[in-house]
């Protein structure tokens, strides 16, 4: 009975194509835009996630100041780091893989007739590791180029591609400045991490080298450090706040003079924001299914009025109330489930434009689909029932009289 009613919905909807498209627009207009939000959504959450680990393996950022430069220049009031609370990082605190200290300067980069401004970082030879940064060609700092000073570099592949192009640079001499400095190393590609900073461009070199150098000063800015697999970064934070504030002479009940950033809480809260802007999307665009339900309604009524006749032959020879009212309640059904498919397919589709175009992965929510096409089924029970109880309590008597 049931397979024979949905042969009659589908010879029903054949025979009004024009007007069974129409009343499934809306249906496949929510459940596309649905899943196209959706995988949008999880596509920059995961892109997020992506550029966040690009910066380094259970990283924490040790800034002096409060926040991302603090107010009136909270950062740059606020005294610098020494080699001492580095040291005293690597012996006092537990869970700690390995610390690096980081200063940062701008300088013309020049090789032969090219000349590049990028950023030049002195740190040691724990930055590769603390960045979880792997080299695609030569080698690391020697512990005796990091005790002297060096003039040694390793480079990222813009400011490879700028000066050398497509030459070897291992082994060439660059000048930062008025520092010659010879090229040991050569960073593999990063990319743009997740605050749209070009992490390529780049020039490595020991930090005693930028601080007798270049900075002429005995300064550490910043202070990387990578927590061991499977010891809390929360901990390791806490620990490091600890022995920062008694280093620093930070007065209890006075705010800290430096910044502890644990990178998971920052891919936490830029995944839960883009969560939630994905779930307000996805909920407004549901927002039609119910419009879609909406027209199924009204069409399956226009559909009861016109097919009265043929109701009131079908009760008059002997078909029950429930036959009649499972025919229409398939048929919308059918109508709901068929504008739930093109939408999957159309959804699918515009999904992988947009996140192609946006340039970001294209994630597969497997969950998000199944719930949109059994939405628009369960739409089209809901909004197909009281058009079919109408059929169904048809007189068989007046139905036949029905012009």
């Amino acid at each position: 009975m049931f397979l024979n009613a949905i042969i009659l919905a589908l010879r029903e909807i054949r025979r009004n194509v024009l007007r069974s498209s129409l009343t499934i627009l809306g249906i496949v207009i929510g459940v596309a835009a649905v899943i196209t939000m959706v995988t949008i959504g999880e596509g920059a959450t995961a892109q997020v996630q992506a550029d966040i680990s690009k910066l380094g393996t259970n990283l924490l950022q040790v800034f002096r100041g409060q926040g991302f430069g603090g107010p009136g220049g909270a950062r740059v009031a606020a005294p610098p780091f020494e080699l001492a609370d580095v040291q005293a990082i690597e012996n006092q605190i537990s869970g700690v893989a390995a610390v690096a200290p980081s200063s940062n300067s701008s300088a013309q980069a020049i090789y032969g007739n090219n000349n590049w401004q990028t950023q030049v970082t002195g740190t040691t030879d724990k930055f590769l590791q603390v960045r979880d940064w792997a080299l695609a060609a030569g080698r690391n700092f020697s512990e005796s180029e990091l005790r002297a000073g060096a003039a040694v570099c390793i480079i990222g592949n813009t400011v490879r591609r700028e000066l050398f192009e497509n030459q070897d640079p291992i082994g060439a001499t660059i000048r930062l400045g008025k520092l010659s400095c010879n090229v040991i190393g050569l960073l593999e590609t990063k990319g743009q991490s997740g605050f749209g900073q070009d992490q390529d461009d780049l020039v490595v070199i020991p930090l005693r080298t930028l601080q007798r150098r270049m900075a002429g000063n005995s300064d550490v800015g910043a202070i990387l450090v990578s927590a061991r697999d499977g010891v809390s970064t929360e901990k390791v934070q806490k620990d490091l706040e600890n022995l920062l504030r008694e280093r620093r002479k930070v007065r209890a009940g006075t705010s800290d003079n430096f910044n502890v950033r644990d990178l998971k809480e920052v891919a936490s809260t830029f995944t839960s924001s883009t969560r939630v802007l994905t779930a307000l999307l996805g909920a407004v665009a549901a927002v039609s299914l119910i419009v879609g339900g909406v027209g199924i309604m009204n069409i399956m009524l226009v559909s009861v009025t016109e097919r009265t006749r043929e109701i009131g032959t079908r009760l008059a020879v002997g078909a029950m109330a429930r036959d009649v009212l499972l025919q229409f309640l398939v048929e919308a059904v059918v109508l709901a489930a068929l504008g739930g498919l093109i939408g999957i397919v159309l959804g699918l589709t515009a999904g992988a434009l947009a996140t192609n175009a946006f340039n970001v992965p294209f994630v597969l929510n497997p969950s998000i689909v199944i719930l949109s096409f059994t939405f628009s089924a369960a739409v089209g029970i809901v909004f197909g029932y009281f058009p079919a109880r109408r059929a169904a309590q048809l007189d068989p008597i007046e139905a036949l009289r029905h012009e």
